[in-house]
């Protein structure tokens, strides 16, 4: 007998009211905005009387080791752990991102958690969920009209057609739109130029939603997003265009958290959803604020592995919320290290190499030093840290044995197997007695990795140096130039937003395990005024992915009940 798929288990499970799980979190019922009986919005006036009358709970980021194109069960070992704590008797929540169109019916399809650890509904979640994904694209193409309006009508701003920053977004995996041409067709039709798109969740709009500690704090940072220069280099913002409110009231409703649940019933934050390979990675501000005032415990999802999503929710995220870590957890498979080890290919939509399949603790303790590293990595930022050891089948008991050894030697407070996926919660309630006895510990002695005064380019060179283990950075003139610019224009205080690989700790997919001895080259810098921080571009990182030969949407139909069919 086969193991039912991820729709199946979802579709298996009577959802509560969503109206009970947020009585049981006290949320009152004039405080929610339903969308229909198994999801809602939470006002912001409930984060506030809230926060107003409990303490915070534990803080817990779910972070990884560097992924393979399937994943390594992240977002289901934050469901399942989030499960696992509410088995033993902790009341518990999880936080995780709202997924894009474009992997759902690209490579990874839908991002809910997997088998018997999810988020549900399942269909909603992946497929618009509330429309927020929707709202943000509409204030930035608003943002890019109003620009090209602004051009049109004889530039009263005296905006350098060269100086365009802003492109336009579409939540949709579509490489043919990486560069385009606008403006075509005669003077009526607009300015030509040339632009780009990039998928949505790759907005500033969406950094600046997650970022964000209120309503006024969203209006303020869209206010200041920079969208072109003019010809003597001046910024010009969204405030100078006069589209800032606009966007704010696009959004308004959009910088809510939503409610949904596990399939076991526990409370489940839905909220925000940039890419961890191009922006900050992580969930909202609000939703984590949200959660901890209602829970014992939150475990919060970031995008990748640590190099990546948990680096930047240490130095851009808590750096903008105040609040601090008790714990981090770690997760790594067999299999992705056997890959790290040299051993086998993972291709997303092809069968598992048989290599993977078999046992091999040589390569599991080569592929291992990559674990070590984002082990490290946390640790840099003075957090306890915990293995979670995502279980499969084929794994052997040397194999499990030589992670623990790896892991408890790199400084890692434990190392436990979990079966989430196949036993929900009571498969994670192990590791759930670790992570809470992590954050019990009163180990965490959280610290930023570069203080806000330290020159742009020292604070790339700590996070290519520290936290990838480069010997160095290298900037095409065009680099140096714009981090010169961008601190002459006074935001040299703000912290870095890396993008490169999520593959590989360096800046080149192709250097797996641990690399050494290489460079990260940046070959361009862009400012994000809004959401508040710099971005790097490493290598050849696109924001616009392209869909695969056979895209998984090719499996997503409609039933003869009007059911969805192929979603996995």
């Amino acid at each position: 007998m086969s193991f039912p798929s991820d729709l199946e288990i979802a579709r298996s499970v009577t959802p509560r009211p969503i109206l009970d799980v947020a009585r049981d979190l006290g949320i009152a019922d004039g405080e929610l905005e339903l969308y229909g009986p198994t999801k809602a919005k939470v006002t912001l006036e409930a984060i506030r009387r809230l926060e107003a009358e409990r303490p915070r709970g534990k803080y817990v980021l779910v972070t990884a080791i560097t992924p393979t194109p399937l994943g390594e069960g992240k977002s289901t070992t934050s469901v399942g752990l989030a499960q696992g704590l509410n088995h033993i008797g902790r009341r518990a929540a999880v936080n995780i991102r709202q997924p894009s169109l474009g992997p759902v019916f690209g490579i990874k399809g839908g991002a809910a958690g997997g088998g018997y650890s999810q988020v549900i509904p399942m269909e909603d979640f992946n497929l618009h969920l509330t429309g927020d994904v929707h709202a943000i694209g509409a204030a930035h193409n608003l943002a890019g009209a109003f620009l090209d309006n602004s051009l049109h009508h004889k530039n009263p701003l005296g905006i350098d057609p060269r100086g365009i920053l802003w492109p336009r977004v579409l939540d949709i995996s579509d490489r043919a739109l990486r560069h385009v041409v606008i403006g075509l067709g005669g003077r009526e039709d607009g300015v030509p130029r040339e632009t780009e798109f990039v998928i949505t969740v790759a907005s500033e709009v969406m950094a600046v939603l997650a970022l964000a500690t209120d309503l006024q704090d969203l209006r303020t940072r869209l206010g200041r997003i920079v969208l072109a220069t003019t010809m003597d280099g001046a910024p010009v913002t969204a405030e100078h265009l006069g589209v800032a409110g606009a966007m704010t009231v696009l959004l308004r409703d959009a910088l809510k958290p939503n409610l949904l649940q596990t399939l076991e019933g526990g409370p489940a934050f839905v909220h925000a959803g940039p890419f961890a390979n191009i922006a900050h990675g992580n969930n909202s501000i609000i939703a984590d604020r949200l959660a901890l005032v209602t829970n014992d415990i939150v475990c919060t999802e970031a995008g990748f592995g640590a190099d990546m999503g948990a680096e930047k929710f240490f130095d851009i995220k808590c750096r903008a919320s105040g609040l601090a870590p008790d714990a981090a957890v770690v997760v790594a498979t067999v299999r992705a290290l056997k890959m790290h080890g040299g051993v086998g290919r993972i291709v997303a939509g092809k069968p598992l190499d048989p290599a993977l399949l078999e046992e091999n603790v040589e390569a599991v303790r080569r592929g291992a030093d990559n674990l070590a590293k984002q082990i490290e990595n946390v640790r840099i930022f003075g957090v306890p840290a915990v293995v979670a050891i995502n279980s499969f089948p084929t794994d052997t008991q040397g194999e499990v044995e030589a992670i623990r050894e790896v892991s408890l030697a790199a400084g890692a407070r434990d190392a436990v197997v979990a079966t989430h996926f196949v036993d929900g919660g009571k498969g994670a309630a192990a590791l759930a007695e670790a992570v809470w006895a992590a954050c019990e510990s009163g180990e965490a002695a959280f610290r930023l990795l570069y203080p806000d005064d330290l020159p742009l380019a020292d604070k790339i060179d700590a996070i290519a140096t520290r936290v990838y283990g480069a010997d160095g950075v290298d900037y095409l003139p065009a680099a140096a130039k714009s981090l010169r610019q961008f601190e002459e224009l006074g935001y040299g205080h703000l912290p870095i937003c890396m993008a490169k690989t999520q593959y590989s700790l360096s800046h080149d997919a192709a250097l797996k395990g641990r690399p050494t001895g290489f460079r990260v080259p940046i070959r361009e810098v862009r400012l994000s005024a809004g959401a508040g921080f710099i971005t790097p571009l490493c290598g050849e990182t696109r924001t616009m992915p392209g869909l695969p030969s056979r895209p998984g949407g090719e499996k997503i139909d409609i039933d003869a009940d009007g059911n969805v069919v192929g979603l996995f």
